[in-house]
């Protein structure tokens, strides 16, 4: 299964080309960026007087109650995430493009 997942990703990334070892760093690294980039996109539609009470919910890594959070102040947040995901997987290649 994970196998197959860093396929996909690395075919998506267009970086299948490279060694497995490789592919599999910059697939993490993208992860976190990707993270990164979801996250501030979410966090940039929360009212401001709700980041402190976000912030709290995130330190405690109970991603129920953050995900309940989310669904009350920022409907569509899912939605948000994604396309922020996808905007880097569209940045990462066009790096990539000679």
């Amino acid at each position: 299964m994970q196998d197959e997942l860093t396929t996909a990703i690395a075919n998506d990334l267009g970086i299948n080309a490279l060694p497995l070892k490789e592919q599999q760093a910059l697939i993490a690294q993208f992860g976190e960026v990707a993270l990164k980039a979801a996250t501030l996109a979410v966090v940039a539609k929360l009212a401001e007087d709700k980041r402190d009470e976000f912030a709290k919910l995130a330190e405690t890594g109970d991603s129920a109650a953050l995900k309940t959070f989310l669904d009350r102040e920022v409907p569509g947040h899912e939605d948000i995430a994604k396309a922020a995901v996808a905007e880097e997987v569209r940045r990462f290649k066009d790096f990539q493009k000679p």
